[in-house]
Formats: structure tokens, C-alpha cells, sequence
């Protein structure tokens, strides 16, 4: 019996190989039929991590009637989602349990397994442990991809600004004299004095608390952008934001002897790159004692909500500019680079997809 084709209604179908499965497929259109089983199959032999797939049991939410009909039972198919919190679009008859599937969703069926299994490390609750660790320390909890390498270069940066603050932390007299040469001034540097400065100061911390802080959130969002970009690249782009923040910092306040110490700018230059290339990633938010998880862009809107009131409410003591260039800087280059990461990392490009949906 010769079966045209649903997608087009114009051409017979072939019997086509696909992952040791005989499927029907159109040369017009490029679209496959499965019957029942077929989809398991072939997904359980592809590779995508899952040898027992069962993706036709667990299909997602039902969306309507298709305006395409079976091509065994001529009845009209239904449109599904392919499976929760993965909304790519397929056709099933309800009857044979044949399911037709387009083109340019070929491809990400076949993933699908991956997907689904990072999904439920990304969709994980939020548990007392928690909720315990961000109500005693106001850190949040990062819910995201685990790198595929060892972030070494996160944790030499980690280290190093960790042993440089015990060299100085604990004697004033010490720390005085540490700032006094290495702290970033914006007036020394316009008069040519200290231009060491620019970097040195990305490496000192005013106290234990500022450290800490810092520390937290370079370990948070480190590691990943380290994997996403390997060793060298990270560091460069970490010292870019570095510099981007203090300029933005000098040129707000040029005349300025405070000085200016911190990690804080080149972090915030890491928040923005973040924030475009982990849009699947989770960040929880303590109100009070209430905890929610956060996509990037709200959190991190959030975090530059309470930089620019400080910033109007002339709050001394936090080089707000710095921070908001930073962050500036690192959405620049994520949005530069976005295309080029994605590329290099195909697991990254297949959890930003706009089909794949993040519970929080």
C-alpha cells in the first residue's frame, strides 16, 4: 500500500533506515512516520545516553487535534508535546499509536533522552538543606549543566585572591600599606602613578566578608563558563570585565582618591555572560524566608535593581559603577560570543533551546 505523506500531502513515502529501525520517510518534506515502537526503538539505539528509551508512553501534553491525518488509520491525528518540560511538536494517532515527526525536529527527538535527563537534575526541588544554607549564609544555590572538566583555573583564582588577603587581612597596619600601593585610585591612575593598579586591585579585598562573597559567587558561575570556554579564554574574558569595570569606575569618578579593591567588577562581567549563555540554569532568591528559584535574567535583574538604587542613593563604601560596567562588559561579550560557544558546546546549545523548559 503505497502511504503519502502527512506533512505534505504530496509525495509517496520510502521505507527509509533510521538507527537500525526500517521508518517511513518523505523525500519531499523529509518527515518520518513511525508506527508503534518504532521511536523507542530507534531512540534506544542512538546515541543519546538512554538504551531504553520509552518516550511514546510518556509523551507530553496533549495540544489539540493536528490538522494532519494517520496515514494507516486516514483518521486525524493529535498533536502532543514529545514529553514534559521538552515542547517540541509531533503528530500521533491515537488509534495505531503511529507518530509522524518533521524535518528539523529529527534532530532533537533523537536527543531527547539527554535532554530529559538533565531536566531532572535542573527541575530538582528545593530541599531543607537548602533552604538552611542560603537562610544562614543569603547565598544562593545554583541549580545547572555539571562541567564536563575540572575548573582549574576557577580554582587558582579562588586561591589566590584567598592566600593574597591572608598575607595582608589580618594586621591593619599591613593592610594600609597593601592598599596604599595596590588599591585602584582613580585619581593615581589619571596622573599617571600606580598604573599596577588596574590589575592588583582585582586581587585585594576590603574584609573577610567582602572575600567570602566574592569567592562564593566566582565558585558559583566559574566553573560552568571556565567549561564553556576552557581555561585561557575564561581567564582573559575575566580579566577583560576587570578592566572594563574599573574603567567604568574612572570615568564615573575621575577625581577620586578612594581606593578601590575587589573581585566584584570582573565577577559581574562572569553574571553577564551567564545570564546568556545558562538560560536553563536555576538560581535561588531568599525574600525574608521565602525561597524561589530564579532564572539568570531575574535574578541577576534583580542584583543590578539594587546596584542602581545604591547608585542613586549615593551609597559610599560599594563601587557601584564598577559592578554595573562589569556586567555591562560581560553581556557584550556573551552576546558576541554567543554563536561561537554554542557552537563548541552542542550540550549547552541543546538546554538553551527555546523548546526546553525550565521548572521553578
Amino acid at each position: 500500500m503505497m502511504m503519502i505523506c502527512p506533512g505534505c500531502n504530496k509525495a509517496a513515502m520510502k521505507v527509509h533506515h533510521f538507527h537500525g529501525e526500517e521508518v517511513d520517510n518523505c523525500r519531499s518534506c523529509g518527515g518520518m512516520w513511525f508506527e508503534n515502537g518504532e521511536l523507542n526503538g530507534a531512540l534506544s539505539r542512538a546515541d543519546n545516553g538512554d538504551d531504553k528509551v520509552r518516550v511514546e508512553e510518556t509523551l507530553g501534553q496533549q495540544l489539540g487535534a493536528s490538522a494532519r491525518q494517520c496515514v494507516q488509520c486516514e483518521c486525524i491525528m493529535r498533536r502532543h508535546f514529545l514529553m514534559p518540560g521538552y515542547e517540541i511538536e509531533v503528530d500521533v494517532c491515537h488509534q495505531c499509536s503511529g507518530v509522524f515527526i518533521d524535518e528539523h525536529e529529527r534532530a532533537k527527538v533523537v536527543h531527547s533522552p539527554l535532554v530529559k535527563k538533565h531536566l531532572a537534575d535542573l527541575n530538582a526541588k528545593i530541599s531543607a538543606k537548602t533552604w538552611i544554607f542560603q537562610f544562614l549564609s543569603q547565598m544562593p544555590v545554583e541549580f545547572s549543566l555539571k562541567p564536563a572538566s575540572r575548573p582549574i583555573m576557577t580554582y587558582l583564582l579562588l586561591a589566590l585572591n584567598i592566600l593574597i588577603f591572608i598575607g595582608y587581612g589580618f594586621d591593619l597596619n599591613t593592610t594600609d600599606t597593601v592598599f596604599d600601593n595596590f588599591a585602584m585610585r582613580s585619581s593615581d591612575l589619571l596622573a599617571g602613578h600606580h598604573p599596577w593598579s588596574l590589575v592588583s586591585h582585582m586581587f585585594l579585598h576590603g574584609d573577610l566578608l567582602h572575600l567570602a562573597g566574592n569567592m562564593y559567587f566566582l565558585y558559583v558561575v566559574g566553573d560552568n563558563l571556565e567549561d564553556a570556554l576552557g581555561r585561557a579564554k575564561f581567564l582573559g574574558l575575566y580579566l577583560l570585565c576587570g578592566f572594563a569595570a574599573a574603567a567604568a569606575q574612572i570615568i564615573a569618578d575621575p577625581s577620586s582618591s578612594i581606593p578601590m579593591v575587589g573581585a566584584s567588577g570582573a565577577i559581574a562581567g562572569l553574571f553577564g555572560m551567564y545570564l546568556i549563555w545558562f538560560r536553563h540554569a536555576s538560581l535561588t532568591f531568599m525574600f525574608v524566608i521565602y525561597q524561589k528559584k530564579l532564572s539568570p535574567l531575574a535574578f541577576f535583574g534583580i542584583w543590578l535593581v539594587f546596584n542602581i538604587i545604591g547608585l542613586l542613593m549615593a551609597g559610599e563604601g560599594v563601587a557601584y559603577w564598577a559592578h554595573i560596567g562589569g556586567f555591562v562588559a560581560g553581556l557584550a561579550i556573551g552576546a558576541a560570543l554567543k554563536s561561537k560557544v554554542m557552537q563548541d558546546n552542542p550540550l549547552l546549545a541543546m538546554m538553551n533551546a527555546p523548546e526546553v523548559k525550565i521548572a521553578r
